[in-house]
């Protein structure tokens, strides 16, 4: 069974000292191949919106993800427990594939709560993201403002297709 995402997003925040920053995207794209325990999902890193300003977002989409070099991020991978998504019900999982942010793949184990519900599958998780592991740099100047661990949460609604 192949489920596709109907509606998804990604929000992160980055906890600094001197500030907080919070955007969001509601332009998360996937698909998951239930049958396989196989799923990608991808996005447009120039899609968040929220900032505190408009230069901050400048400064987020040039300086720091250079979505102009590298528009999108992604996560590939496979799902490690085994699931029935005939059944509604809640699961705790852990997807284990490559974030791919900043042209830069790590590796990762990430926990989610899939839940079915009338053959809706809905995914949330919440995860961080060292900027380092994607050689994201912060100049000093501005690291008071920025945090290097920043907390992402992705929600997605997946159907059939």
């Amino acid at each position: 069974m192949l489920y596709a995402v109907s509606s998804g997003s990604i929000t992160f925040r980055s906890d600094a000292p001197l500030e907080l920053i919070k955007a969001s995207s509601n332009e998360l794209k996937g698909i998951f191949n239930a049958d396989k325990k196989q799923f990608a999902f991808t996005m447009n890193v120039n899609s968040f919106k929220g900032f505190n300003s408009p230069l901050q977002q400048e400064h987020f989409n040039e300086n720091y993800l250079e979505s102009n070099k590298y528009p999108r991020a992604s996560f590939e991978g496979k799902i490690i427990e085994d699931m029935d998504l005939k059944k509604n019900g809640v699961y705790s999982i852990r997807a284990k594939g490559n974030l791919t942010l900043h042209g830069i793949s790590q590796e990762r184990i990430i926990k989610c709560e899939l839940s079915v519900k009338n053959n809706v599958v809905s995914i949330k998780s919440n995860f961080t993201v060292l900027l380092a592991d994607h050689n994201i740099t912060i100049p000093k100047v501005v690291h008071e403002k920025l945090a290097s661990e920043i907390k992402v949460e992705v929600k997605a609604d997946m159907i059939e297709k």
